[in-house]
């Protein structure tokens, strides 16, 4: 995207450290920077090295390095979520311990920010905005149906019947479409909330701080969430909502990043030759994302799903920490690799995930549904296979299913799938004649269109900054 250039107004972004979280960001911070903002980007000392790509394309964006706060729960060293087993909750307790050097920072500064960027998760910069007559703009790397139920969810705190009921359904009339989800699909952050406890008291005023800050951007565009867009406009009160999606690497071309989350098991260049001797829209790629390890048992059903199915697949799979080995979690079934020979590929470790969904033999892609990944399916215009898990996955799965562009395959952390049932979607997500395949086209059409030219997107960013660019310092 290019957008006119702005005035140099200093702005803070301040992401998440999880790499779901901070990637798209990351993404957004490099294009406010090439069109004239001064940036100044906040970490902590072992998350620096996640800035490089962003710091070498982007020479003149400062950083603020300050140290992660001490806490209880949090070993020393320790500083995201990887790190963390996914311990969202105590993580963003723990980064609230920053406020008051933040503070400090900005009333001796001799030009400090005059607005906040920040991850959704870091709902608390919103009273230090206020505190300091500056503005807060949330950043949402979930889509606008996700943050549409977890802000219900915080502002209403529905509650079930039977506590133990994990099937018990809960629903949001007013969310369009008469929103409806089991216990066990909703946020595991809004279900660990216990009335009274100060972590869980923090987090959900963080959530009410995201609702009554100054603005909204979000990783998504018009043309994919259009009726929910609207909504959380109506349901925030004013029009600062801002859809800036998809949002595109700084070293992207048109097959994607060769380097981006880290080491892998095969180079780029094997995986592009595998691919290259491979039919178009043939092979089944695989990946959780960053966080999930799969059960030894789903492994195995998967794997026997593969196996039954004689689909050609790229598999990623997430190194299992001892951790996961203890808990009989990530491990590629004993002689798999050898029997799917030549039909398979397993990556251990990071995977190029945008340029495998982008290759002309990828047809559809096994996923999560976490919402970098729904993005990246989409604009690769790949027939997606949804299992989702957990987080914001169900109600992204959701969407997929009302877009036409996906098909369930199974839901839930500790679901098993049936090898029988998975080897005949896998066939058939593959096939030429699905509607999910014509549908998912069309979308991957419209979101180049919003991040081209004139598009929705990029009047978005354009909009942004120029709001961005008007903000002054208080006097």
């Amino acid at each position: 995207m290019t957008v006119s250039a702005a005035t140099g107004a200093h702005i803070l972004v301040f992401p998440y450290p999880a790499q779901g979280h901070m990637i798209p960001l990351l993404d957004l911070t490099h294009h406010l920077a090439i069109n004239g903002l001064t940036i100044t980007i906040l970490v902590t000392p072992k998350n620096l090295h996640l800035l490089n790509p962003l710091l070498s394309a982007n020479p003149s964006i400062q950083t603020l390095v300050l140290p992660f706060p001490a806490h209880p729960l949090i070993p020393a060293g320790i500083e995201n979520v990887k790190e963390m087993s996914g311990q969202f909750r105590t993580m963003i307790c723990a980064l609230g311990g920053l406020h008051q050097p933040l503070l400090s920072w900005f009333r001796s500064h001799p030009s400090p920010p005059v607005a906040i960027i920040s991850d959704m998760f870091l709902g608390w910069t919103h009273h230090l905005a206020s505190e300091l007559g500056i503005r807060r703009i949330v950043f949402s790397p979930s889509g606008a149906l996700a943050l549409s139920v977890i802000y219900s969810l915080w502002r209403q705190l529905p509650k079930r019947n039977d506590p133990s009921d994990e099937n018990e359904v809960v629903s949001f009339p007013n969310i369009p479409n008469s929103q409806k989800y089991p216990w066990r699909h909703l946020s595991t952050l809004y279900r660990a909330y216990i009335e009274g406890d100060p972590d869980s008291e923090f987090t959900r005023k963080g959530f009410l701080g995201n609702v009554a800050s100054w603005g909204l951007v979000i990783n998504s565009f018009t043309e994919l969430e259009r009726v929910y867009l609207q909504h959380l406009s109506e349901e925030l009160g004013h029009s600062r909502v801002w859809t800036v999606g998809p949002l595109q690497p700084q070293d992207h071309d048109q097959s994607g990043p060769t380097q981006r989350g880290g080491s892998s098991s095969v180079p780029v260049d094997r995986i592009l030759s595998w691919l290259d001797a491979r039919e178009d829209h043939k092979v089944v790629y695989v990946c959780f994302g960053s966080q999930t390890v799969l059960t030894n048992n789903q492994m195995e059903e998967l794997a026997l799903g593969f196996d039954k199915s004689g689909v050609h697949f790229v598999w990623s799979v997430k190194e299992p920490t001892k951790e996961h080995v203890e808990r009989e979690c990530g491990a590629v079934p004993p002689g798999f690799e050898d029997r799917v020979a030549g039909r398979g590929l397993v990556i251990r470790g990071w995977a190029p995930q945008v340029l495998i969904l982008r290759h002309r033999a990828v047809g559809s892609f096994l996923t999560h549904c976490g919402w970098n990944s729904v993005l990246e399916g989409i604009v690769a215009g790949v027939v997606m296979l949804a299992w989702p898990m957990g987080a914001d996955q169900f109600p992204n799965a959701t969407l997929l299913d009302q877009l036409k562009v996906a098909m369930r395959v199974c839901e839930g952390p500790l679901a098993v799938p049936d090898s029988a049932y998975l080897a005949r979607v896998l066939v058939e997500s593959v096939s030429k004649n699905r509607v999910e395949r014509q549908r998912v086209m069309e979308l991957s059409k419209s979101a180049r269109e919003a991040t081209g030219g004139s598009g929705s997107s990029v009047k978005d960013l354009d909009s942004l900054v120029a709001n961005l660019a008007a903000l002054v310092l208080p006097r």
